[in-house]
């Protein structure tokens, strides 16, 4: 019978904010894979956990490498807990290679859901979270960053970027220049540890404020484009529900999509559709 997967999430600072079932499954896991063994040994000492189970070391370097055992080692029945340094695993972090491996050789994968920088950086971020997309790192080079960015400039969502502290000035220099000076963002710095800091206000401001250098995890959240509604009128208006629903979608959905598309309210949409009903 085959053993189970298990993505654990690591605490960002505080060791107090993972519960007791991270505490049970590093205690009786036969295999822990790690992206680093210090920081395990140390989580491990915070939380007064003591493992018996093999430890493998599971990072970026050697992912490729470690995937035949560990999955031989999942279909002999072992638990295999995987954790990352901070958060959750796969999150721009080791661990969807081995998740793919282990869906492909029929073993059981699950969690111990723990903290993630991404929604935590949302929720004190003061930008909307309805709706958002998490976009990882920028690319390093400064010419792929800014086509990055570009490409993202009619996003509308809210987005959540990783970043290292040494690039961190230099993102924001150009994401103001791909998104508006005066757009919002947040940047999370330290989340939950001692030194946390967040800095909210228009990106011109903050790259201001980065180049004076910037230390420690940083998570960097920025408002979507604001909506610029498309003049059309009822008839037209109208018309384009019609055909949103000519392809299969209910009223419902085919008034959002035209919202979604026009940025126009939902009451001016919604009108124009009764108005024009069997016209």
């Amino acid at each position: 019978m085959s053993g189970r997967l298990v993505l654990g999430g690591a605490p960002l600072g505080q060791p107090g904010d993972v519960g007791p079932r991270l505490r049970e499954v590093m205690a009786t896991a036969d295999v822990l894979a790690v992206e680093d063994t210090r920081r395990l040994h140390r989580l491990a000492s915070d939380l007064g956990v003591t493992f018996t189970g093999r430890v493998v070391t599971f990072h970026e370097s050697v992912e490729t490498a470690r995937l035949p055992g560990l999955v031989a080692a999942l279909a002999d029945g072992a638990t295999v807990l995987l954790l990352t340094d901070a958060g959750m695993p796969s999150v721009s972090d080791p661990g969807y290679t081995l998740v793919r491996a282990a869906i492909e050789a029929g073993v059981h994968v699950t969690s111990v859901p723990g903290p993630s920088a991404v929604t935590t950086a949302l929720a004190v971020s003061g930008l909307p979270v309805d709706r958002f997309c998490f976009e990882g790192f920028l690319p390093r080079r400064g010419g792929e960053r800014r086509s990055a960015l570009a490409a993202l400039a009619a996003e509308r969502r809210t987005m959540v970027f990783f970043e290292s502290p040494h690039r961190l000035a230099d993102a924001l220099v150009d994401a103001a220049a791909a998104f508006g000076e005066s757009r919002e963002a947040a940047v999370c710095r330290e989340l939950t540890k001692t030194y946390e800091e967040v800095r909210r206000g228009p990106l011109a401001e903050l790259a201001e404020w980065a180049a004076a250098g910037v230390k420690g995890e940083i998570t960097l959240v920025v408002a979507g484009a604001a909506a610029v509604p498309v003049e059309m009128d009822a008839a037209a208006l109208a018309a384009a529900v019609a055909a949103e629903e000519a392809a299969g979608v209910t009223r419902k959905d085919a008034i959002r999509a035209v919202v979604v598309r026009t940025g126009l309210p939902k009451r001016t949409v919604f009108d124009a559709v009764v108005a024009h009903k069997g016209t």
